[in-house]
């Protein structure tokens, strides 16, 4: 399969091609979409450990204090509170609400920080902070410098700490200087699939040999952006570019837990004066057949009341499930509702999230 030249690279590209990944462009960068079946790397991922290449992701430096440099006023988040070694998840807003990026921010010291960005929104995550930054911050955008890996699953904490001693007191959403092989490395414990899990933060050019010494043992297993989508359906994590996104507001993509509502922020008097006439809500198909991003969201007498953001099958509940924007008359857990188009629809009923109850992520 050829790809776009104008797609980047991970530092691992070569070696997806070589373990047979098939590879897709996603944010702007090439990357793999699974290695095995789907299934079989949910499997891995659910009950033994797996590992991703998350390099595309991007990352920012920070240097200021908290409200003196701008960054508490970018982020809707309580952030100034936060201890050295905690991470916190986020976003920033446009000056009318709509959401401009996810984030989770990293308190590396007293005044300097960390900035975990999507990888489509690197450049323009960079260029509003840029803006937005007081002349006496110092940025620093390190995304094309620093490689990420994310071991992830049950097994994960008994892989790593034969590498790294002392992991295993690393408690959930914070994060530690570490070293790997002599390696040095920032390593944080926050998750994206519902299990327990280390997201490994190392330079560029290292990368490779972190890979290869997870690899080399036997039960870690490579694992693509395919299973990580359905990983992260089943636990109800929003994804930029379907629950989110500068069209959308934070309360309506039901990020008001993390609105800090007592200080001010770009995008806070918007919002403060925004009605919400719909909500994110969550639904379990009464089949397998799964909804897809885009389906229509029906009630229980045809009306059309919203539409699907993502959906998969889910191997955990041996269901379709889904994710998707809806009046808020319908997000009662139990409302029977339907998905799919006027010619061609799908019983389905609403529920509380997550979908997946059951995973190790604060074992």
């Amino acid at each position: 399969m050829s790809v776009e030249k104008s797609l980047y690279n991970t530092p691992l590209a070569d070696v997806h091609v070589a373990l047979g990944a098939k590879m897709v462009g996603f944010g702007g960068w090439n990357m793999p979409l699974q290695y095995e079946s789907i299934l079989t790397e949910w499997e891995y991922n659910r009950k033994s450990v797996s590992i991703f290449d998350c390099s595309h992701m991007g990352e920012f430096i920070i240097k200021g204090d908290a409200k003196e440099s701008g960054l508490d006023a970018i982020v809707m988040h309580k952030i100034a509170d936060m201890p050295v070694g905690a991470c916190r998840y986020g976003a920033m807003l446009k000056a009318n609400a709509g959401i401009i990026d996810d984030l989770i921010v990293y308190r590396k010291g007293m005044d300097e920080w960390m900035i975990v960005v999507n990888a489509a929104n690197i450049e323009k995550d960079a260029r509003h902070f840029r803006s937005n930054l007081k002349s006496c911050a110092y940025f620093e955008d390190i995304s094309f410098k620093t490689a990420k890996l994310d071991l992830q699953g049950p097994l994960s904490r008994e892989i790593l700490k034969n590498l790294v001693p002392g992991i295993e007191k690393l408690s959930y959403y914070t994060f530690g200087q570490f070293q790997i092989a002599g390696i040095p490395c920032l390593i944080s414990r926050t998750g994206y699939t519902g299990e327990l899990g280390y997201e490994i933060y190392c330079p560029w050019e290292k990368c490779k040999e972190i890979w290869k010494i997870f690899f080399d043992n036997g039960k870690v297993k490579p694992t693509g952006l395919g299973v990580r989508d359905v990983l992260r359906i089943e636990m109800c994590y929003s994804l930029y570019g379907h629950e989110l996104g500068e069209e959308i507001t934070a309360l309506e993509a039901g990020l008001d837990k993390f609105i800090d509502g007592q200080k001010d922020f770009i995008g806070s008097l918007a919002l403060a004066m925004k009605k919400s006439l719909r909500g994110i809500g969550y639904f379990i198909s009464e089949s397998r057949k799964s909804p897809r991003a885009g389906n229509k969201i029906f009630d229980a007498a045809g009306a059309l009341m919203g539409t699907t953001t993502s959906g998969t099958f889910s191997p955990a509940l041996n269901l379709g499930i889904g994710i998707g924007f809806m009046g808020p008359g319908l997000k009662k857990s139990g409302t029977k509702i339907f998905f799919g188009d006027e010619k061609n629809k799908t019983a389905a009923t609403v529920t509380n999230r997550p979908f997946y109850k059951n995973g190790s992520l604060k074992a």
